[in-house]
């Protein structure tokens, strides 16, 4: 054999090689993809909601449409809050085409989190997972309903974590999942899925005309309201009843007090009765911690006032001038015309 010929059987045979590796890898992608899909999609509704809207001297009314997940048996499904907000109508598409009429048990626009009820039993379920320890460049699935037509399935990592976006009621959603997983408008409520087939995540937005910008909320957070909603139909959350803004110190004042911190949260107005009034808050007070949290900003104070009880005193610190204070607050469950 000419070397000429030798050379040429070797190409061959690495490119053989390596068209057989691809293969393999390209297999088992798929056959992750199909299993996640085949085991979580039976439990991927279709959402359709009327909603009424007031005109002038009239009522217009309006179709929507989003996805959900069927997260018990006997017939709890949850998807964005956005989806049902407003809904006067509600009906359910399971995959197999059964309809049903849906009930919104409970809702919260903080989360963007609704669980709604369906009456049925023996319903398709899907496992909700951990999003604790989720990976970038982790392998998802996004699965949704959209517009009434069978489950759509796309593939992608993640490709960031704790992002967070403005909820409807301007609090921030936290730990957002940033994904490249492509979703359409009527996708959203529909589950993000790891590898395993264990929901790690609900979609909720995508950003246009951005590529590849599209966000879920990670199920840790959705499982902590869920469980509320279903037992009490809303969520409880902390009240001081303050009108706050961001603020910057002055460096002076940093250094002086050997302050451990650039900025807080300024207090613009205090409402009566309230428990900052209680705790004898002024409008001009910095807050700079509650309890052993810093709030460095106002969504550090949210996030602290939605992950502890209410009806608990804390020490919280506030700069008045040039003087710290610690002093004594009890936060409230959030009244319903601030929720």
């Amino acid at each position: 054999m000419s070397k000429e010929n030798e050379t040429t059987e070797k190409i061959g045979l690495i490119e053989n090689y390596r068209t057989g590796v691809d293969d393999t890898m390209l297999d088992t992608y798929s056959r992750t993809v199909v299993g996640v899909a085949e085991t979580v999609s039976p439990a991927v509704v279709n959402i359709n909601v009327l909603k009424t809207r007031k005109a002038q001297n009239a009522r217009d009314l309006r179709n929507a449409s989003g996805s959900g997940l069927i997260i018990a048996p006997d017939g709890y499904v949850l998807t964005n809050d956005h989806v049902v907000y407003g809904a006067s109508l509600i009906e359910i598409k399971l995959n197999d085409g059964r309809k049903f009429s849906g009930q919104v048990i409970g809702s919260d626009s903080t989360t963007d989190t609704a669980v709604l009820r369906i009456l049925g039993s023996n319903l398709p379920t899907a496992h909700l997972g951990d999003s604790k320890n989720l990976k970038v460049g982790q392998l998802v699935v996004a699965i949704g309903n959209p517009f009434g037509f069978q489950c759509t399935v796309t593939a992608g990592v993640i490709s960031a974590l704790g992002r967070a976006l403005r909820s409807t009621n301007g609090r921030l959603i936290e730990n957002i999942i940033q994904t490249d997983a492509a979703l359409n408008p009527g996708s959203s409520g529909g589950p993000l899925v790891d590898s395993q087939g264990d929901v790690i995540g609900m979609n909720t937005a995508v950003i246009y005309p951005a590529q590849g910008l599209c966000f879920a909320i990670p199920i840790n957070t959705v499982k902590r309201v869920v469980q509320m909603l279903i037992s009490k139909g809303t969520v409880s959350r902390g009240y001081i009843g303050i009108i706050a803004q961001p603020a910057t110190l002055r460096r002076r004042i940093v250094r002086a007090l050997k302050l451990a911190q650039e900025s807080g949260v300024g207090v613009v107005e205090v409402a009566s009765h309230s428990p900052a009034e209680k705790a004898r808050i002024l409008p001009n007070d910095v807050i700079l911690s509650i309890a052993s949290t810093t709030t460095t900003n106002i969504d550090e104070l949210h996030r602290f006032l939605d992950e502890n009880p209410a009806g608990k005193n804390y020490t919280i610190t506030v700069l008045r001038g040039v003087t710290l204070l610690k002093l004594k607050i009890l936060p409230v469950e959030t009244p319903p015309h601030e929720k």
